[in-house]
């Protein structure tokens, strides 16, 4: 039995040695200290032996147990160590080497001019005042003297949700609940975005955005309008620019115009960016209907104001020469890299 254990060492330890992975290691493991391994059948076969045998013979097999176990921990501790090293070796990093260049977002064209925008008239003094996009069509269509039989009402038909709920069509609802509070003067831009059921091309789209304003003090003029835009006009596209007034309708303002400027392509020579005509439209305007002020609670004899409404797009779209307005929402990378 004395030359079975000798043997039966031997083979075990050179089995460890000669493990090169965890798993070898565990094979020698079980193949002679698991339940069926060949040290626990020897300890299995003490009945066989004499009483005076079986003391020596079990202190001899549980010191090679032992001898085993100490020998596999060994094998597994150095085989760690090996594995570790060669993993640090892999996974050396030099602090010294510049980094990856990381990817860092920009705004949007169209938040490119909203900020642009707000800065001038911040500039001169007006207040940023944000709303709903849900809207009454009360604050919508009829406190802005769009009564339910009126044609303009056909032209903005927009998105409802029922009973007297719609997705606004236009920002100036934020600009009665401002007039109904009372505060006057009020000289304010309420941007935001605004639904329409139009047709998805180059230069419409049932949801754009828009930037509105309001100016209502004793003794405003329609000078005061002219000159406030006039200003506007040559911070955002030029000094050089120049505006241009033509007569219009609004339903909401008395009297009403439209605003041109100058090309800032052509100077006015005429070109294909403004047509041939040299001047480009970019925004509705006009003083306060005196009907609008009484239904918002001004009294029209005391105070008179402007307002003003302009496409956020297409001030983008002239800002930075885009041609579709639907590049702005394709969330092209390549488009949206070049701001």
């Amino acid at each position: 039995m004395t030359d079975n254990l000798s043997k039966l060492r031997e083979r075990a330890l050179a089995q460890i040695r000669e493990g090169t992975t965890p798993e070898k290691i565990e094979e020698a493991r079980v193949a002679f200290l698991g339940k069926k391994g060949e040290l626990t059948a020897m300890l299995k076969s003490m009945k066989d032996l004499s009483a005076e045998e079986r003391p020596r013979f079990g202190q001899a097999v549980n010191e090679l147990r032992d001898e085993i176990e100490r020998a596999i921990e060994e094998a597994q501790g150095a085989m760690k160590r090996t594995m570790r090293d060669a993993q640090l070796a892999a996974e050396t990093l030099d602090v010294t080497l510049p980094a990856g260049r990381m990817q860092i977002g920009h705004p949007h064209p169209n938040t490119l001019a909203r900020k642009e925008i707000e800065r001038i008239f911040i500039g001169m003094g007006y207040e940023v005042v944000s709303s709903t996009e849900i809207e009454k069509d009360y604050y919508n269509f009829e406190a802005l003297n769009i009564p339910a039989d009126h044609p303009a009402k056909d032209e903005q038909d927009t998105f409802y949700l029922g009973g007297e709920f719609l997705l606004r069509t236009q920002t100036s609802g934020a600009q009665v609940h401002e007039m109904e509070k009372g505060r006057i003067p009020i000289k304010m831009i309420s941007p935001g975005r605004v639904f329409r059921s139009d047709e998805v091309d180059a230069t419409h789209s049932p949801t754009f955005h828009q930037v509105e304003g309001l100016l209502i003090d004793k003794g405003i003029t329609f000078a005061d309008l002219k000159g406030t835009l006039a200003v506007f006009a040559r911070e955002f596209f030029g000094e050089d620019t120049k505006v241009k007034f033509r007569p219009h309708h609004f339903p909401f303002t008395e009297p009403s115009a439209e605003m041109d400027v100058s090309c800032y392509k052509c100077k006015g020579a005429g070109c294909r960016f403004c047509k041939g005509s040299g001047w480009i439209e970019i925004l509705g305007c006009g003083m306060v209907h005196p009907h609008v002020l009484e239904m918002s609670g001004v009294d029209p004899d005391t105070y008179t104001g402007f307002a003003f409404g302009l496409g956020l797009e297409r001030l983008a779209l002239l800002k930075y020469e885009i041609e579709d307005m639907r590049l702005l929402y394709e969330n092209d990378i390549r488009f949206l890299n070049q701001f």
